[in-house]
C-alpha cells in the first residue's frame, strides 16, 4: 500500500472546536466524578484537571469560577441522561395509566449520580451568592423540563393550576425521600417503601387534580 493510500485512510485531524468540545467533556465528566467522591467542598481545580488530564489553563479557559464549572458538570449529565429519559417517557405514553408511568418517571429521573452532585450544590449554595443563582437556575431548568415531560403524558390538563402544584408535591416527595437515602446504608430498601407509600398518595392527589 502505498503511503498516499495509507494516509488517505487515516481518519480525518479533528478541529479546533472539536478538541475544544471534548477538552470541555473530560472537564465536566471529572467534576461529576469528584462531587460524587470528594463533595462539594472536595471538588477542587487540581483534583479535576488531575482526574481530566488538562492544565489548569485549559479549566479556565472553559470556565471562569468553580461554581460555574459545578453548576454546568451538573446540567451536563441531565443533558446525557435526557435520551433515556424520553425513551422512558415513549413507554409510559402507550400505557394505560398515565398516573402511575409519570410517577415513576418522576422517579427514575431522579435516580443515579445527578442526585448527589445536585444535593451537593444546594449544601454549598447555603453560604454562597455566586453558587445560590447558579443553583436557581438550573432548578428553573429542572423544574420547566418535569412540567413538559407532564404535558406529554397529560396534556393540556398539565397546565391547570392544580395539576402543576400536584407536580411540585411530587417532586418534593421524591428530593425528600432520596435525601434520606443518602444517609442510610446502601442495602436498605426503606427508601423504596417510603417511595410506594407516597405514590399511593400522590396518585390521589392527581386523580383529583385530573378530575
Amino acid at each position: 500500500m502505498s503511503p498516499a493510500t495509507e494516509a488517505g485512510r487515516r481518519a480525518p485531524r479533528r478541529t479546533q472546536e472539536q478538541r475544544s468540545t471534548e477538552m470541555r467533556r473530560r472537564i465536566l465528566d471529572a467534576t461529576v466524578q469528584c462531587l460524587q467522591d470528594f463533595g462539594y467542598v472536595g471538588t477542587t481545580t487540581v483534583r479535576v484537571v488531575e482526574l481530566a488530564g488538562v492544565t489548569r489553563g485549559a479549566l479556565a479557559h472553559h470556565f471562569a469560577s468553580k461554581a460555574d464549572m459545578v453548576a454546568a458538570a451538573v446540567g451536563h449529565i441531565a443533558a446525557s441522561r435526557t435520551p433515556d429519559l424520553f425513551t422512558k417517557l415513549q413507554k409510559a405514553q402507550e400505557t394505560d395509566d398515565p398516573i402511575d408511568a409519570g410517577l415513576d418517571l418522576l422517579w427514575s429521573a431522579h435516580q443515579g449520580p445527578i442526585f448527589i452532585a445536585v444535593v451537593e450544590l444546594w449544601v454549598a449554595a447555603r453560604t454562597d451568592p455566586d453558587l445560590q443563582r447558579q443553583v436557581a437556575m438550573l432548578e428553573q431548568a429542572t423544574t420547566a423540563m418535569i412540567v413538559e415531560l407532564a404535558k406529554a403524558l397529560f396534556g393540556a390538563e398539565a397546565g391547570r393550576p392544580a395539576v402543576r402544584h400536584a407536580i411540585y408535591t411530587a417532586m418534593d416527595a421524591v428530593r425528600g425521600i432520596l435525601l434520606t437515602r443518602i444517609a442510610s446504608p446502601q442495602s436498605s430498601r426503606e427508601p423504596e417503601a417510603r417511595w410506594r407509600r407516597a405514590k399511593a398518595d400522590l396518585r390521589v392527589l392527581f386523580e383529583h387534580a385530573l378530575a
